[in-house]
């Protein structure tokens, strides 16, 4: 069951994704050929006018085939190579903003159900690093070191970045600000100031609204984050995720909110939603060959020139570019496995 309901969350991501592709391309009167859930050898499918819609083996992925997509096809005015730049980018970046669509529903349903916290300050620990430093309750919290913060999440995890190192507060009181210094303190594998947050009006539908965005610009961050510490060479081997990671930490969190009932079951996986539908978002328009980014860095190219870059030359990036995606994949599964089993 824990497989099944992790594939199933895989399936929802690359449907909604390859969905948006699909709606606009039909909207801008593009031949979509393929509509396909999964990888690999097909398993069922079905057509309906010009377009076949399939399942396929490998559950990771899928695609939306259109007709022009890779080569001009000059006489036919539904290839997607016939249609104007600024429809091609809306086609391009629709499944990223599609992604970011579902977290958003699903960070909203989340917080509707459990609310969520803000950034000011409900109690102090007394004894605590913070209280030391002197905050107070209703102290609103604006910035860690020189981060902005925007949800309570943020502190949490730029506390920890610090790794019990000294850091800068800044808060709000009375509607002036204020910077102390704070050494956190660790407990149980975690370092913390001593604070415990206020809880937003979860009756209010604004405001689930306003904290389900919150929630989603902090996954979105984090994938920023993350890909700083990448670059900076802050992460090993250990750190690196893939399919088969993603799933046994699905299946863990599925074992253990089994525990507290379906409410929980359904809160759990939707944290995953939210985690995964953000990350899928941003990583696909990173302007990368192989990905929706680095077609759209091609198109952006095309608009600013006035005219497209040669079809051959941008067939070839994004051949190579595929190929190194095949490879990380590889590595990718080959570290999953050394690391989960």
């Amino acid at each position: 069951m824990n497989i099944v309901v992790a594939i199933l969350i895989f399936g929802l991501l690359v449907l909604v994704h390859e969905l948006g592709h699909f709606l606009a391309a039909r909207k801008n009167g593009i031949l979509v050929e393929e509509f396909a859930i999964g990888m690999g050898p097909k398993l069922a499918g079905i057509k309906r006018g010009d377009t076949l819609y399939s399942i396929r083996l490998l559950p990771f992925g899928g695609y939306c085939k259109m007709l022009g997509e890779d080569e001009a096809v000059e006489d036919d005015p539904r290839a997607f190579s016939n249609k104007s730049v600024g429809a091609r980018i809306v086609v391009v970046v629709a499944g990223a903003a599609f992604n970011i669509i579902l977290a958003f529903i699903f960070a909203c349903i989340i917080v509707g159900n459990m609310g969520d916290y803000t950034t000011t300050v409900d109690k102090v620990t007394e004894g605590s690093p913070a209280y030391e430093a002197g905050l107070k309750p209703g102290d609103k919290i604006v910035k860690v070191d020189n981060h902005n913060i925007v949800s309570y999440d943020e502190i949490g995890l730029y506390i920890n970045l610090k790794k019990g190192e000294d850091l800068d507060i800044t808060y709000k009181r009375d509607g002036k600000s204020y910077v102390v210094n704070i050494q956190p303190i660790e407990q149980d594998g975690r370092h913390l100031i001593g604070i415990s947050p206020t809880k937003m009006n979860q009756g209010n539908i604004l405001q689930i609204i306003k904290y389900g965005f919150i929630k989603v610009v902090f996954w979105i961050k984090t994938v920023f984050i993350s890909l700083g510490m990448i670059f900076r060479g802050e992460v090993t081997r250990q750190d690196f995720g893939g399919p088969v990671r993603i799933i046994s930490e699905i299946s863990k969190g599925y074992t253990e909110s089994v525990k507290y009932g379906i409410k929980q079951v359904f809160m759990t996986i939707s944290s995953y939603i939210v985690l995964l539908s953000a990350n899928l978002g941003v990583m696909n328009l990173l302007p990368l060959p192989a990905l929706d980014g680095g077609r759209l860095v091609f198109l952006l190219i095309e608009a600013i020139r006035k005219k497209p870059i040669n079809r051959e030359k941008e067939a070839y990036v994004n051949f190579i570019g595929f190929v190194l995606l095949m490879v990380l994949m590889v590595f990718m599964l080959f570290n999953d496995f050394s690391n989960v089993f």
